[in-house]
């Protein structure tokens, strides 16, 4: 009697309630508390991202300006070596090029294996041919093997554009001779700390000069401050040097030469005539800083071991 009452008047059992409230449950909402307002929540929520964002940021940018550096350019180094355990990018050399291909990997550093006058006209040079020539980006390139020039978003070769122009006195004989003499000795240099045979050893291309500025990027060819590793980007490289050919902090900032390493970076700053070189896998990841004020110039001069990939060190444009 007392549900038949219940139930004519309206009311609903316990049970009947329970499952009302089971069957509708998932198409509500959550209720807000009093003044909750989603707007500001994503308000807050967007504020708190900015500040990690720039904290983040400045400890990068701390970071960066107390990376442990190997190589100072106030420091005159004779030669300062630095031992690292081989990659496995070497395997298939190995084989084939049994004597050179890397067993002993690393990096060096040497301030007085060439002379200041070898180091001017390799820079008179890039400047010289750069003039002809610029990438509307950040970053040029000069190959004297190829004739390869920066030119706007692209490349044309210098040495037809000379030759259409009738210019010839922009690089003499004694600019190739100069080049030779300088790849010679670093080609030495890394024969001697990696004990491999000299005679094993082969210049190979591309070899150029870079000239760095903090004009903003246009194309990819401009955007040089990535991570790589060289055997990547060549697999014919196994050895690659740097020629530095202006000072960091004097004539540019920024634009330092960064290890990445397991245990933390570590830099190399340029220094006019300076060598920088090491075994080009993965052991030895890297990445150029962003030059912000300035003009860095350098020689990237690169060694395989395999004698198929070789170049005859210049003697000038038909060598």
């Amino acid at each position: 009697m007392a549900v038949e009452k219940r139930k004519k008047s309206g009311s609903k059992s316990p049970k009947e309630i329970r499952k009302e409230s089971e069957d509708t449950s998932h198409d509500r909402l959550p209720e807000q508390p009093s003044g909750f307002r989603w707007g500001a929540t994503l308000r807050h929520s967007i504020m708190r991202m900015i500040i990690i964002g720039l904290l983040i940021y400045t400890l990068q940018v701390v970071y960066n300006k107390d990376l442990p550096t190997l190589a100072k350019q106030d420091e005159e180094i004779e030669a300062r070596i630095f031992d690292r355990n081989c990659s496995k990018d070497y395997r298939e050399d190995r084989k084939k090029f049994k004597e050179c291909a890397p067993h002993h990997c690393g990096r060096g550093v040497m301030d007085k294996l060439l002379t200041r006058e070898e180091a001017q006209t390799l820079l008179k040079v890039a400047k010289s041919g750069l003039a002809y020539g610029g990438s509307t980006g950040g970053a040029s390139i000069l190959d004297l093997n190829t004739g390869a020039l920066s030119k706007g978003t692209s490349f044309i070769n210098i040495y037809k554009l000379l030759e259409d122009k009738g210019i010839t006195d922009v690089f003499s004989e004694k600019d190739f001779q100069v080049y030779k003499s300088v790849s010679t000795k670093i080609r030495m240099a890394i024969a001697t700390q990696f004990r491999v045979p000299y005679a094993k050893l082969y210049l190979t291309s591309p070899t150029f000069f870079s000239k760095m500025t903090n004009k903003p990027a246009k194309t990819i060819h401009d955007e040089y401050w990535h991570l790589h590793v060289d055997k990547e980007t060549y697999s014919t490289f196994d050895y690659t040097s740097l020629l530095y050919l202006t000072d960091y902090k004097e004539d540019f900032q920024g634009g330092r030469f960064v290890f990445v390493d397991s245990n933390g970076n570590k830099t190399v700053e340029p220094k006019f005539g300076r060598v920088s070189f090491f075994t080009s896998g993965s052991e030895n990841a890297h990445y150029v800083e962003k030059v912000t004020d300035g003009t860095r110039y350098a020689l990237t001069v690169s060694f395989t071991c395999d004698p198929s990939k070789a170049i005859q060190a210049l003697m000038g444009r038909n060598s």
